[in-house]
This record gives C-alpha cells, sequence and structure tokens, in this order.
C-alpha cells in the first residue's frame, strides 16, 4: 500500500470503513473457500497468468502441504515466510486498474504483487487450509506508525492477528515486518478494526456480522467460482 492512497484511506478512516459495511442477507461460507483440487487451481492460474503464476501457485500447494499436520508455530512462520517472500507490494490501481479490490490467493500469487489486504487475505486462508482454527484468526485494520519513535505520520494498513486464546496477546503476521511479533511489541500499529468469519470487532468487542462486508462476500464468491470449494 503506498503512502499516497494509504493516507487518503486514512482520511477517511472509520466512514471509509463504515461504507464497506454493506447489509447482506446471505454470504458464502467461509468453509466452502477452503478445499480445493491443486491441480485445477494450478492449470487457472497457469492459463491466466502464464508459467510464472503456475509455478508460483505450485510452490503454494508445496508450503501448504508442508505445514499440514505442524504445530501451529511453524504453520504460522512458514505461511509468514511464504507470502512475504513469493509477493511483491504494489498498489490496486496498478494491479487491477481498481480502487480497492479484494484479490484470491491464486490472483495474488497469479501476479505477485498485492496490497497490505492480499498479504493478509492469502495468509488467512493458507492457515486455515492448514488447519489453525478460524476463531483465532482476524484481519486487522490499523493505523501503522511510519517514520520511527518521534513520527507522527501513519497509513492505513492491514495485518493478520493470531489469538492463541481469546485475551492473549496476539501474533502479529505483517507484510512489512519479515518477524511475528507480539502485538504489545508493535507500537508502531493502532487497532481500527477487525473482523473474522464469526464477525465484526470494534475495541475487541463483537460488532456486526462479518456478512456485512461486502468486499469479504464478493472475495468468497470468486473463490467459490475459482474452484475453492471441493
Amino acid at each position: 500500500m503506498s503512502l499516497v492512497s494509504a493516507t487518503r484511506r486514512l482520511r477517511l478512516g472509520l466512514v471509509h470503513a463504515a461504507a464497506v459495511l454493506l447489509l447482506v442477507a446471505t454470504a458464502v461460507p467461509v468453509a466452502d473457500a477452503l478445499q480445493f483440487d491443486p491441480a485445477r487451481i494450478e492449470q487457472q492460474a497457469s492459463s491466466r497468468y502464464g508459467p510464472k503464476g503456475g509455478v508460483a501457485v505450485s510452490r503454494w500447494v508445496a508450503m501448504l502441504a508442508s505445514a499440514a499436520g505442524q504445530p501451529v508455530s511453524s504453520q504460522l512462520r512458514q505461511v509468514n515466510d511464504f507470502w512475504n517472500t513469493t509477493v511483491r507490494g504494489g498498489e490496486d490501481v496498478q494491479i487491477w486498474r481498481q480502487t480497492d479490490y479484494w484479490a484470491t490467493p491464486m490472483e495474488t500469487l497469479g501476479r505477485r504483487l498485492g496490497d497490505c489486504e492480499d498479504f493478509v487475505i492469502g495468509k488467512y486462508f493458507s492457515l486455515v487450509h492448514v488447519g489453525v482454527n478460524p476463531d483465532k484468526l482476524r484481519l486487522f485494520y490499523v493505523r501503522a506508525r511510519m517514520g520511527g519513535m518521534g513520527s507522527s505520520q501513519t497509513i492505513a494498513h492491514m495485518v493478520l492477528a493470531y489469538y492463541e486464546t481469546p485475551d492473549a496477546d496476539p501474533l502479529i503476521l505483517d507484510n512489512l515486518s519479515g518477524s511475528i511479533s507480539r502485538a504489545s511489541q508493535r507500537s508502531d500499529l493502532k487497532p481500527v478494526f477487525s473482523f473474522n468469519a464469526n464477525g465484526i470487532y470494534v475495541g475487541g468487542a463483537a460488532a456486526g456480522s462479518v456478512d456485512r462486508i461486502s468486499r469479504w462476500r464478493d472475495l468468497l464468491v470468486r473463490m467459490q467460482r475459482e474452484g475453492f470449494n471441493q
């Protein structure tokens, strides 16, 4: 996420957040977007994005197979490292010719480019696919301080948080950092709101159903069309 577009989102603040919380009667269940036929997904990626896209998806599938059944700490590290090293940061306007687009994991790997939301989406679905309890994961909108301790400059950003218990100090997976650290160690991040399959959380309390986030619903529909429902 570039400074220009992130700053624009930051100015909008919670007004922008409220704008995307559109009431929706139904949504595709998250479970429908977790299972898939690797050969089909790899073939689609090669067809749409060329050999490099197919290779990136193949590497993703191999990483998922390696991480399955391992301790959660290892799964978090493998998934975080894979996405942070495979995908380069970019802007939706340049990548998708849209101001705000939530790409599916296959789309992000096909282009090997993504903004902060795309990194988080890829990590979230990777972790759930290898067996991490989705109740312990939250996609977190934050304000990230840029320029060091004395800086007052912040940008809108998204990270993935893992909660071992509901009241735990969560682990933060961030494409701006190569290491996983506790939220208490990330004084540069100020939470705005978070969500997962169970709902939307503001100030740590549930504030509504995730079905109200239109971009999340659209993402799951596109993933289902790609074949993430086998």
